[in-house]
């Protein structure tokens, strides 16, 4: 999470090379949110925004407030909800605060209907998170947590190891495994099952606590596995730059800078290569170009939890 908040971090290019959250994903939570019997619409907060892609997606809520301890992600999420929506005046709906997940002081006693936390919620502090969300929640409201893993080349499960050995090696000159910030992407890595119970750390203050695997094949031993739902179709050359987006390479590249000199590429750009390579092998065809399509998905996992 440092690395959002280094000088060198572009929280626009971040944006537009994440995947998006798909429909399905949103009115999942909201169907959830909306079994209970005194479920209300009023106000929802989206904790971790980072550039807002979730919150902007709140709008069945009155009141809508993203919050990110990131400055510049604040300050991107602001100019992003502007070009998104272009022609909406939204300012009356959704606000932004700089804040910690673990300090939201600013919203009152059971003032909220539903918090969320799209890809954020393996850097919180549990044992501070669940009693404030527990704090701000009214009773029967609702909250919603997911987060992805290692993406897949959804045509070409051979390409597995080689994204494996990239992503999570254990050669710290050769791979990026070293490099990610710990424990947030281990947690990332077990699809959230290291997030505690909120029953077990605020007894009494949560009726409800589930689990929900949107993992398709990829991990046959998570219980109840439902189809893979986050998916991208990128050219080969927006890949690479989702590879760019990724923290661990800006890690990789202050400790060896001339890594970038190579003449046959950067880490990140040999990666691509050996991921094309493999792709014209399975497909018994020549190199794709770079503005040839290629089809993205990652296993995503969500928590739900109803306030008591």
């Amino acid at each position: 999470m440092a690395t959002f908040g280094k000088s060198t971090f572009n929280a626009a290019k971040y944006a537009s090379s994440r995947p998006t959250y798909p429909r399905q994903l949103y009115d999942f939570v909201f169907k959830f949110h909306e079994r209970a019997k005194g479920a209300r619409w009023d106000t929802a907060v989206d904790i971790g925004c980072g550039t807002g892609q979730a919150t902007v997606e709140l709008t069945p809520f009155r009141r809508v407030v993203g919050v990110d301890p990131s400055a510049r992600m604040i300050e991107q999420a602001r100019e992003s909800v502007k070009s998104r929506l272009a022609g909406l005046d939204l300012s009356s709906q959704v606000e932004f605060v700089q804040s910690p997940a673990e300090e939201l002081g600013f919203l009152n006693d059971g003032s909220v209907d539903l918090v969320v936390a799209a890809q954020a919620c393996h850097w919180f502090k549990w044992d501070k998170v669940w009693p404030e969300v527990a704090r701000v929640l009214r009773k029967d409201g609702s909250f919603a947590a997911w987060g992805y893993s290692e993406f897949r080349l959804s045509r070409y499960p051979s390409a597995t190891p080689i994204i494996n050995d990239y992503a999570q090696g254990s050669d710290p000159a050769n791979s990026l495994g070293t490099y990610w910030e710990r424990p947030g992407r281990t947690i990332l890595d077990n699809h959230l099952v290291d997030v505690p119970d909120p029953r077990d750390v605020v007894p009494g203050k949560f009726s409800e606590f589930e689990r929900v695997f949107f993992t398709g094949s990829h991990y046959p031993d998570l219980a109840g596995a439902r189809p893979v739902i986050l998916r991208k179709r990128l050219s080969w050359a927006e890949l690479l730059g989702y590879f760019r987006t990724w923290s661990p390479l800006h890690t990789f590249h202050e400790r060896f800078p001339e890594d970038l000199e190579r003449p046959d590429g950067d880490i990140a750009v040999r990666f691509w290569r050996k991921l094309k390579e493999e792709a014209a092998r399975a497909d018994g065809k020549e190199l794709p170009k770079d503005e040839d399509p290629v089809d993205i998905e990652w296993p995503l996992a969500l928590i739900l939890a109803r306030r008591a």
